[in-house]
C-alpha cells in the first residue's frame, strides 16, 4: 500500500530578534532616545501569528518498512525571499533510524526568486518499528543574527498503535474563535 503523508509545519520554534525602533542609540540611563518633536515613536506590534523564517513541508513516499530505505520529499519556503540559508538533517538515535552515507547532512540553499519553494529529497533507513524522527533545521543569517526553524519529521514504521486520547477540562472558544481548554483547579 502506498501511503503519502503531507503535513505543513509552521514551526513556532523560530525566535525573532527586533532592533530598537529609535533614531539613535541608548541614552545614558539605558533607554532609547525620545523621538524628535512632532514625530510619533514607532512601536513594534505583532500583526499576525509568529512566523518562522523557513516554512518546512514534507511528504513520506511509500510505506516505511524496517531495513528498507524510505524517501521523504521536503519543501522549504523562506520568508526572507531570495536570501540563502542552510539546512541540516540529523537523527538522534542511530540505532532506530539511519541516513545512508551518500545522503548529505548539510545543504546550502540559494533560492533564485522571492517566492520560490525549494524541494529536497532525503533518504533514511528505519531499523526498528515505532515512531521515529528525522530532525530538520533551517538557518538564515541576517544582519541581526541567525534565525532558525527546527522541525521533527515523524516516520511511523510498522503497525500504527492506536492511541487513546484522554481529554481533561472543558473546551470553549474565545472572541476570535480560538479553542480554549479550561482545566479544573485542585483544592487540596
Amino acid at each position: 500500500m502506498n501511503r503519502a503523508i503531507f503535513t505543513k509545519i509552521s514551526a513556532s520554534a523560530a525566535i525573532f530578534l527586533l532592533a530598537a525602533c529609535s533614531d539613535g542609540g541608548p541614552t545614558e540611563a539605558g533607554g532609547s532616545t525620545p523621538p524628535p518633536a512632532g514625530q510619533k515613536q514607532a512601536v513594534a506590534q505583532r500583526t499576525s501569528e509568529i512566523q518562522s523564517p523557513v516554512e518546512i513541508t514534507y511528504r513520506i513516499i511509500g510505506t516505511p518498512i524496517v531495513g528498507q530505505p524510505v524517501a521523504l520529499d521536503l519543501q522549504f519556503e523562506s520568508s526572507f525571499g531570495a536570501t540563502p540559508y542552510q539546512v541540516t538533517y540529523r537523527v538522534n538515535d542511530e540505532t532506530a533510524l539511519q541516513m545512508p552515507e551518500a545522503q548529505s547532512r548539510v545543504v546550502s540553499i540559494s533560492p533564485s526568486s522571492e517566492d520560490e519553494k525549494v524541494a529536497q529529497q532525503v533518504t533514511v533507513v528505519p531499523l526498528r518499528e515505532g515512531r521515529l524522527y528525522l530532525n530538520v533545521a533551517a538557518v538564515i543569517e541576517t544582519e541581526n543574527g541567525s534565525m532558525r526553524t527546527v522541525t521533527a519529521v515523524p516516520i511511523q514504521v510498522g503497525a500504527d498503535a492506536a492511541r487513546e486520547i484522554v481529554e481533561n477540562g472543558e473546551v470553549s472558544t474565545d472572541d476570535k474563535g480560538n479553542l480554549i481548554r479550561t482545566l479544573p483547579a485542585s483544592e487540596d
